[in-house]
């Protein structure tokens, strides 16, 4: 299923609400100006909600599945409809808003 690629713009959050940050993006790739997300990327992530709380909050995170067919450097692209973890966590990272003008599946 095509969705839009994710960029270092994009606005990620953990399923608590923490800000994820994409720590590598690729930057020979632009998109809205910004460099694309590849698969290889881990985000850092900050202000999750269960800090303070008995449950460990979510540190970091991964998209394990993006584009098929599109590769940037050789890595498959990190797209809005690819799936993903935090870590310690297990739980998802929600893509909120990207790029909409490059599609890939």
């Amino acid at each position: 299923m095509p969705g839009p690629v994710l960029h270092f713009g994009a606005t990620v959050l953990c399923s608590h609400a923490g800000q994820a940050t994409p720590s590598a993006p690729f930057a020979r790739v632009l998109l809205s100006g910004q460099p694309a997300v590849t698969l290889t990327s881990p985000y850092a992530i900050a202000g999750c909600a269960l800090a303070g709380t008995s449950t460990p909050p979510c540190v970091t995170g991964q998209w394990l599945t993006g584009s098929a067919r599109v590769l940037a450097g050789g890595a498959p692209l990190a797209t809005m409809a690819g799936s993903s973890t935090c870590v310690p966590t297990g739980t998802p990272m929600v893509p909120v808003a990207a790029q909409t003008r490059v599609l890939a599946t």
